[in-house]
Formats: structure tokens, sequence, C-alpha cells
């Protein structure tokens, strides 16, 4: 039997020619030849993980943290952080690091409306033209749009609602300009978010077979947050000069009851945070298209101010302030080379200031400097079916600080970071890649601040730890993908002085704070695969002979993978994860997608042991477009069967955390793109986000 059937057989056949097309978007005839741009869904490339957030309501109902907490292979818990297939992400917007973790990272992140985000990318396997500081993984969230030759406006809105105890209301708009001339070109996007939410937490201690209450509390917050992003780019002759503005402002408030041995609390919390953004990018443009140079120099300021008021005693708990500046200044190059197909080299270099500085009852309690210098170089080639990329990136770090009562321990080294990948391409659409890389994660400023931005009461207390050392991270991957659906694969994080949240307890109080751990290792192998219910009506011979669109088909995609965190000091077990989306066309276009994500219990996630299947939610959604695509509608319930908690206990303490958000709700939102009479009209590159390696790597083939 020949090969490719071989290998068609092993993925289902010829069923994965499911390049998870969407329906063409548009489609121009010249000379009577059609040109039909199309968007994916999902992506599996050599590098990346791509999914398309602007065309899928089961993603975009409601924020960007819902959304994303869907994706197969993402865990994304308060207690531990955020990981895909293993890998613990930093996150990216537009091509930027947001240098923040934890409970600040998911606030954000919640109050931005995810149909303002296009798609995102997690590149699992950043080379050297990535800052070493992305640690195992990056999470890209891209959120714009392509300016056109005439203005066009796209108008968003999202409507959501819990029932637990009352009624609470989640809304957000947004609105999106964008327009395009022979001088210039502009882009803008304005947005609000309005949300109510709750979470029911509790915090118990299991020893000598009694069981005892340190601490319940239910919270009522109140989320409000109004963004714009905006860009002006301007055409010199045939290089092109861009410039960025973007700003995000929340302002929420909490109240929060407590409860625990001899005490009870009636607090309220107030978090303002503001955050600006402003880049300005020139590309020198060449005659031969494939030669790239960039320059680009990135400013952004992060204030975030948090009080803790008590309603009991009319006094004021805490009084806690940030603010962050960064400083970015780089350089891109890459050209082809004449001794490889479609191979290029490319090298760069860069240079960045951080400044941080924290307050407690208006006391700087922590200054903070870091500095950056980086140079980088790859080498990208391709021979018959073999695709090789070989790099390497030097990183010089100074960093200092200190609190207000001693001096932070120095971090001030030289390091160099390989990395290494090649691949072998059975076909255009199948192919199987191994990757090696080098890679450090420094503590991002919210780990490192000592002042709590959280609740608190006289049992509970959160701080971060400003003598956090960074992780060195050897990162190491093996895949078979198959026609952007289809992969199996097996990866292995070892990382040395691992930073990590721990839950540590004194008597009957408990310690929220982060730690270095010396050594762990995190073992993932995933397998994905997309079933058409077709194949079980038709068999697979007919199966194989449709030109499939699953965007006008019924399957079911699968995602499963099993996980193991080794840490050498205590013995931990493996868990398995499973996400199960299926997507049944229903009578005059309805499209019908359910998406069921399950972790099982028992499992050690880092320091923690979930006690109950956690990540446990089935969501529903119904969508459809009228008038020729331009309307697009749809109507979700998530979580529906109320199971989405986290139950946790803390190795080598007797506690027990509990913690329950109002996840089951209910909404509709709607996308109106306003018709234009320009059916020609030519789409421009993407003006908020240009970052080069998108679709650059010659590993994505």
């Amino acid at each position: 039997m020949k090969k490719n059937h071989l290998l068609s057989m092993f993925f289902l056949g010829a069923i994965f020619t499911l390049s998870a097309q969407e329906e063409p978007k548009k489609a121009v005839e010249l000379n009577e030849v059609a040109i039909v741009k199309t968007k994916k869904a999902i992506e599996q490339k050599a590098d990346r993980t791509i999914f398309d957030f602007s065309s899928q309501p089961s993603l975009n109902s409601g924020s960007v943290l819902e959304g994303i907490k869907k994706l197969p292979g993402l865990i994304a818990s308060d207690v531990a952080g955020m990981m895909y297939q293993g890998k613990q992400l930093d996150v990216f917007m537009d091509g930027r690091p947001l240098n923040i973790t934890s409970n600040e990272l998911n606030s954000f992140l919640e109050g931005m409306p995810a149909n303002a985000i296009e798609k995102i990318e997690i590149i699992t396997q950043p080379g050297a033209e990535f800052p070493a500081t992305s640690g195992g993984a990056i999470m890209n969230i891209i959120t714009n749009k392509n300016a056109k030759n005439y203005l066009s406006a796209t108008y968003t809105n999202s409507t959501n609602i819990t029932s637990y105890d009352h009624l609470r209301w989640r809304i957000n708009n947004s609105l999106l300009l964008s327009a395009k001339n022979k001088y210039f070109g502009w882009q803008l996007n304005v947005g609000q978010n309005y949300r109510e939410s709750a979470v029911w937490t509790s915090l118990t201690k299991n020893e000598n077979n009694t069981t005892s209450l340190l601490s319940t509390t239910e919270a009522d917050r109140f989320g409000r947050t109004n963004f714009a992003k905006s860009a002006l780019t301007f055409d010199i002759g045939n290089d092109r000069l861009l410039f960025n503005y973007d700003v995000n402002y929340s302002n929420n408030n909490s109240n929060t009851l407590g409860n625990g041995p001899s005490f009870s609390t009636n607090d309220d919390s107030f978090t303002d945070a503001l955050r600006q953004d402003f880049v300005v990018t020139f590309q020198k443009k060449f005659e031969d298209k494939s030669k790239k140079l960039d320059f680009r120099f990135n400013y952004n300021n992060n204030q975030n101010d948090f009080t803790l008021n008590s309603r009991t005693n009319n006094a004021t708990l805490l009084d806690n302030a940030s603010t962050q500046q960064l400083y970015n200044a780089k350089f891109d190059y890459s050209q082809p080379i004449a001794f490889s197909d479609e191979g290029k080299i490319s090298f760069g270099g860069l240079y960045e200031a951080l400044l941080f500085e924290t307050q407690n009852m208006e006391i700087v309690n922590l200054d903070y400097q870091r500095k950056t210098a980086a140079a980088y170089g790859e080498l990208q080639t391709k021979f018959d079916k073999f695709n090789f990329i070989v790099g390497g990136r030097a990183e010089d770090y100074n960093i200092t600080g200190k609190t207000d009562t001693a001096d932070l321990i120095p971090f001030k080294q030289f390091r160099f970071f390989p990395n290494a990948s090649a691949q072998y391409n059975f076909s255009n659409s199948v192919y199987f890649n191994v990757n090696y890389n080098k890679k450090i994660s420094l503590p991002s400023t919210s780990a490192l601040n000592p002042n709590n931005t959280n609740y608190q009461n006289p049992n509970i207390e959160y701080s971060g730890n400003p003598n956090l050392q960074p992780t060195i991270f050897d990162n190491y991957e093996a895949k078979l993908s198959a026609f952007d659906y289809a992969f199996i694969g097996y990866n292995v994080s070892s990382a040395q002085n691992q930073v990590i949240n721990r839950v540590l307890l004194t008597d009957d109080g408990v310690a929220n704070t982060n730690i270095n751990v010396p050594q762990i290792k995190i073992h993932n192998f995933n397998v994905g695969l997309p079933i058409p219910y077709m194949l079980f009506t038709e068999g697979l011979k007919e199966t194989m002979k449709m030109n499939i669109n699953p965007d006008k088909m019924n399957f079911l995609y699968v995602y499963t993978a099993y996980q193991f965190h080794q840490i050498p000091e205590i013995k931990t077990n493996g868990f398995w994860m499973f996400n199960l989306m299926s997507q049944i066309l229903l009578p005059k276009d309805i499209k019908f997608v359910a998406n069921f994500n399950y972790i099982m219990p028992k499992g050690n996630y880092f320091y923690f042991i979930a006690e109950k299947p956690f990540n446990n939610t089935l969501d529903l959604t119904f969508s459809k477009k009228f008038f020729k695509d331009q309307l697009s509608v749809s109507i979700s319930a998530d979580d529906i069967l109320n199971s989405n908690r986290f139950v946790f206990s803390s190795v080598g303490t007797p506690l027990l955390l509990a913690n329950k958000n109002d996840t089951r709700r209910f909404g509709f939102s709607v996308n109106y793109k306003i018709p234009t009479k320009n059916k020609l009209a030519k789409e421009d590159p993407n003006l908020l986000n240009k970052e080069k390696k998108e679709e650059g790597n010659i590993l994505n083939q």
C-alpha cells in the first residue's frame, strides 16, 4: 500500500482536507480568474497553533478569558497560572509582552471582550528572534483587523446574564473603524465592558481526623473597562512608517463578606488600572519582497491602585499602588539565501529597560530595575523534503533593586540560548517535526510585588516575593501533524528555579506567595483528531471523495492529553485532559456547537492536587448569519451543568481550597459589518500588528 494512503488511513483518510477553511470571505475576478481569500478556524503550524476568534461565536461571545479557557490543551487556573500543552505561557498582546501574571492577568483578560479579538497564536516553539524571556511558550493575543481602501465599520455587542442568588449582567460594546487612501491609513477600535460577577471560596484544614473551617468568603464584583486602540500608517516612497497608541482603563470594585473562627468581615475593595502603550515602527522595503528590515520603539506605562476598606471598622486596611514603565528598542533583518530552497537568514538586536515601583500606604517598598541587551541570528533552510532551523540568542541581564528594608539579590549574567528544529514533509500538509530550545523566564512584576492586591482577612494573606530568581527552561518536542487539525505530539519542559504559587499554613494563618522550586519537569502527551459524522453514515470511501469544508459539515473534534509534573522531593501523579467539540448544521443554516472540557482529579498541578475534576464545563452555542453574512447573531449557554469549580489540596499542608465562580451564563452577541458598495476593495496589511514572524517561518509550510 502506498505511503500516502497509509498516512491517510492513520488520520481517518482525506477527511483532513478539513483544512479548517471557512466559507470564502471574498472573490475578485481578474480576467476571468477568481482569487479567493479564506480563513482557517484552527491552523496547526510547525511552531504554533492559531485559533481564529473573529468568526467563531463559541469563542467570542464572552470575555477573552472565557474564550481562551475553551481552547483545547489550555489550562487557566487562579491558583497555578496559565499553561498550554504542559508549557507555562508568557502572554503577549499584538506581539508585545504584557508583563503581568496571576490575578492581574486574569482581571485584564476578563475586562476585554472576546469579540475584539481577531485570533490567538500559541507559539509552542519560539525561535531565536523571540525574546529568550518567553520561557516555555507564548500566547499572542491579536486584537486587530485589516484596513481597506474605503471606510469600513463593524459594531459588536455581547450581553450575558448569570443567575445564582440574583441576576448579574455582563455587557460589552465595541466599534471598529478603518480606512486608507493614497497618503495614509488609519484604524480606531474603541469599546467598553461592564461585568458583574460572583465568587465563593472556602478554606478548610483537615488535621488529626478533624475538619475545621479557616475562612469562607462571598464576593460580589463589578468590573468596568474602557479601551481604545489606534493606528496610523504612512507610505514614504516604498517604505512605511507606523504609529500605534493603545489605552486600557479599568475601574473595578468588590464587596466581600468573610467568616472564620472568631471573625466576621465586610470589606470593599477598589482597583484602578491604567495601561498605555505607544509604538513607532519603520519598515524598509526592498525590491526583493522576501527581504525585510524593521526598526521599532515601544513605550509602555502601567499604573495600578488597590485599596481595601472595612465597612465594619470604617477603616482603610490596604492602600497599595504600583507603577511600571517599559522602554524597548529593536531591529530585525532577514533575507533569502541562495544555496537553499526557500531558505533565509535572520538577525537582530534589542535593548530593553523596565522600571517598577510599588507603594504601601504611600511608602515606597520596592524599587526594581531590569535592563536587557540582546542579539540573535537564525538560519532557515529547505532541502527537498527536509526543513531545518538553527539559531541562537545572546542576552545580557542587569537586574537590581531594593525594598524598604534591604537590597534585592542582584542578577547580572550573560547567557546564550540555542534553538534548533528539523522537519520532514511527507506532503504539503503532513509533516513530522522535532524541536529544542533553551529559554529563560524572568519573574513578572506582579509576582515580585510585595504588596497584597487581593482581599485578605485575619486568616488569609496574599503577597509577592521580590527575591524571586529567573527560571531556565530546556524545552524538547516531537510532533506529527496533518491538515491543520490532526496531530500527535510529546513534549517535555525541564525547568530550574521554576516560579510557582505556594500556599503555606502557620497555625491558622494561610499565606499565598510565589517561590522558586530548584527543579521541575513537565511531560505532556497530546492527540488531536477530527471525526466527520459522515464517516459513520457514508463510510470511509465516500468520505474520502468529498471536498470537505468544515464550515459546511458536521464533525466531532477530539483532543486528549496526559500531563505529568515531576517534582523531585515529592511523589506526584499525572492527570488526563479531555476536550470534545461538536459542530452540527441545523436547518436554515443555523450552526450548533457544543464544547465539553474535563480534567480528571487526583493529579498534581505543581504543588496542588485536584480533589475534584476541574475545568469541567459544557458550553453550547447557536449561531446564524444574515444579510449576505454582514450580520452574525449567536445565542450561548456556558457551563450549563454548573460543574466548573476548583477544589485543590496543597501538598505538605492539611489545607483544602475550594473556589466557585458564577460560570453558568446565558447570553447573545451580534456582529454587524456596515456594508460598502465598493466590492473590489483591496485589503491592506494589518496596521495594528506587524510582527514579522506571524507567517514567515519556512517550517510553517
